[in-house]
């Protein structure tokens, strides 16, 4: 995968990645304890994100179980509230369990269904703090084909780059392009970046009308003034949620003998 942006991250000192998992999934159920070249989902995630030196990696699971494996390959694990409302719930509770001394500065949401993602990608979220004084960051792709800026279930980011910048910042997110907006357009990825203080205000916002309209959670954020900024890079990782997309993931995995 090429980016266009530095490796530059901040402090790995105060940094952490926390990765929300849960069993409940009605297309994919248990799909964090799949098998993916040996290993469950959750912790190919975990070794992904231990290959973005960044910071340390801690997954907030929702049940035992996840925890169990992740602990059995060396990983660290916090048990969560299995009824948080959502992944960023979760985050924000792990933190605050494991870092009573607020020693982490900057979060990384990472979502335990990515077991493919490239750790450049991970270290990409973070690179838009370095330009913006952000409070969320996350992360976008040109979109090329018309059938994803047409179909629904493809997010887009309404953001502008300068000349060769390789950063931005996000005005909107949509799902339905209309005709006042010009392209080009960009695929929004579900990886994001936090300041302490953002990660906390936001969890305790509620939910406002645009996110719950349009079915997307940084809507909150950008509807009580939240600086989103994204970092651009060339490809998107792609989600476990059925079946074939698990048989994806173990023909990826297994092409690049990706078999810890």
């Amino acid at each position: 995968m090429v980016f266009l942006m530095s490796d530059l991250v901040p402090n790995p000192s105060n940094t952490i990645i926390i990765v929300p998992s849960r069993m409940a999934s009605t297309r994919l159920p248990g799909k964090p304890l799949a098998d993916i070249c040996g290993l469950p989902m959750i912790v190919q995630v975990w070794h992904r994100a231990k290959e973005a030196n960044i910071g340390k990696v801690l997954i907030a699971a929702a049940e035992d179980e996840i925890a169990a494996v992740v602990r059995a390959a060396g990983g660290d694990a916090i048990l969560t509230d299995s009824n948080l409302p959502s992944g960023s719930d979760r985050v924000a509770q792990a933190l605050a369990m494991r870092d009573v001394e607020r020693q982490y500065e900057f979060i990384v949401n990472l979502q335990g269904d990515l077991p493919t993602i490239d750790p450049k990608a991970i270290r990409a979220c973070l690179g838009a703090f370095l330009t913006y004084d952000a409070d969320i960051t996350t992360l976008v792709s040109p979109i090329e084909d018309q059938e994803e800026i047409d179909n629904p279930n493809v997010v887009k980011a309404i953001t502008q780059f300068a000349e060769g910048a390789s950063t931005g910042v996000a005005t909107d997110f949509v799902r339905t392009v209309d005709s006042k907006m010009q392209p080009p357009f960009w695929h929004h990825i579900g990886i994001y970046g936090y300041r302490r203080s953002a990660l906390e205000r936001f969890v305790q916002l509620p939910v406002s009308q645009r996110e719950k309209s349009r079915s997307l959670e940084q809507m909150r954020a950008l509807d009580n003034e939240m600086k989103i900024a994204v970092s651009r890079v060339n490809t998107v990782p792609f989600g476990v949620d059925t079946p074939a997309d698990l048989e994806r993931a173990r023909t990826a995995l297994a092409d690049k003998g990706t078999k810890e």
